[in-house]
């Protein structure tokens, strides 16, 4: 009888678009059986509970190196575990930025030594050839008001010729300065989506889509660029979107209780804009959710609303606050599956990830249906210290488990800083078939 590593039986997997109650067997950290009868080492007890594949959060900002008084890859990755997330895409506004070949190997050699969880790194908007031999994934988030017209076009057209994904942070900057200078006396936080109003994005989409044949845009926010995003679906082109948590659960209304905690770019939006969210990732234009986890300290946030630091903590939160959305029918268990794990994994090119079949890494998040709990700062793992989900319900993960390890559970971190693995993109594989042909 073939023997395997571990198996986890008696739960309830997400497996071929559906629930079912079949063992997983693992063996050299890929899922090797589905159901059938084998010998295993170890056994993960998952009855009463439902076993997905871990989430892909396609958007982080771990704030190493640099920043690591807010953050640092131990505790971003800590902090995604604990939220069933087993992938991450590392953003390159660090300090120094990813732009080329030295700090990217900076960033990998940090990232390698301190992350638990398996991760991607993006690229900056700097030497892209070399970004991609080097391993990068993607080039961005590309800030589209850090760059003129003609800036934004040769940075979309060197991403092409690297063969990278641009990633696209969609506002223009005209018209948040057009909207912002008369404010500026002002301290309202509520004036920060007055300064940066939807047609920000919407320009901004309307002018990547006229450059470039294949983007992904980052946080979609409003109505009218979601518009523009399925307008281009239809059309053919290949585009791709995420949205964030904290457009799909906050309105500008939130503003009163939070204030500038809940500054973000692009910053909140109205309750029609959120629907219009909701309904774009029901029906699977909007392609997945991405946490854009950005820690800040509260006595940042606490700063008067031009100068706190925009953004908020999301990567521990984002898969509990989505599966008690599915259980609010607000959202399907398949889309939210869709949308956390299968869609990002092929977005960029993450063969072994984002399903449970055969030959894939057995990355899980294991859950009880049953045991929903308010979201607690004290109880997170963010260097952020502080969350704006703060008494939410969720539905934490009991298990998560990824290359076949249990990496966290019941609280308890098993995983050592720099377990997490590297996963390099399509231009570092081509220099390697490259290699091995000379």
């Amino acid at each position: 009888m073939t023997r395997m590593d571990l198996v986890v039986k008696n739960g309830r997997v997400y497996f071929d678009g559906r629930l079912q109650n079949v063992d997983l067997w693992i063996r050299d950290g890929k899922i090797s059986g589905i159901g059938g009868n084998y010998q295993a080492e170890e056994t993960v007890d998952g009855r009463g509970k439902i076993v997905l594949p871990g989430a892909i959060d396609l958007h982080v900002h771990f704030r190493d190196p640099g920043y690591t008084h807010k953050e640092d890859w131990e505790t971003g990755s800590t902090s995604a575990v604990a939220g069933g997330v087993t992938t991450v895409v590392d953003q390159p506004n660090t300090d120094p930025p990813t732009v080329d070949a030295r700090y990217y190997r900076m960033k990998l050699e940090i990232a390698q030594r301190r992350s638990v969880v398996d991760f991607c790194l993006n690229g900056g908007p700097g030497d892209m050839k070399r970004l991609a031999e080097l391993g990068a994934s993607a080039i961005g988030e590309i800030f589209t008001y850090d760059h003129d017209d003609g800036e934004l076009r040769r940075i979309l057209e060197g991403a092409a010729k690297a063969g990278l994904l641009p990633t696209i942070h969609a506002e223009d900057r005209e018209v948040i300065r057009e909207n912002t200078e008369p404010l500026r006396d002002m301290r309202d936080p509520e004036l920060y989506s007055l300064a940066r109003p939807n047609r920000a994005e919407a320009k901004a989409i309307e002018e990547v889509l006229e450059m470039a044949e294949r983007v992904h845009i980052c946080h979609l926010s409003t109505s009218e660029g979601l518009e523009l995003v399925r307008a281009a679906k239809r059309g053919g082109r290949r585009v791709s979107c995420e949205v964030a948590p904290h457009h799909l659960l906050f309105t500008k209304r939130d503003w009163r209780r939070q204030g500038t905690f809940l500054k973000m770019n692009p910053p909140l939006r109205d309750f029609r804009d959120k629907d219009a969210l909701w309904d774009g990732l029901q029906k699977g234009d909007i392609d997945v959710v991405a946490s854009d986890h950005a820690p800040h300290l509260p006595e940042e946030k606490k700063d008067e609303i031009w100068d706190a630091p925009p953004g908020v903590p999301g990567v521990e939160t984002m898969m509990p606050l989505m599966l008690v959305a599915v259980r609010s029918n607000l959202l399907s268990l398949d889309r939210m599956v869709d949308a956390l794990s299968r869609r990002p994994a092929e977005i960029f090119g993450l063969s072994s990830k984002g399903r449970i079949a055969l030959g894939m890494d057995a990355d899980l998040a294991i859950i009880d249906p049953r045991a929903a709990s308010d979201i607690r700062a004290d109880r997170l793992h963010s260097g952020a210290e502080w969350t704006p989900y703060e008494g939410r319900r969720a539905l934490f993960p009991a298990i998560t488990m990824i290359r076949g390890e249990v990496v966290y559970k019941d609280g308890e971190l098993f995983a050592k800083p720099g377990f997490g693995k590297n996963l390099p993109g399509p231009g570092w594989k081509k220099t390697l078939r490259a290699r091995s042909e000379d």
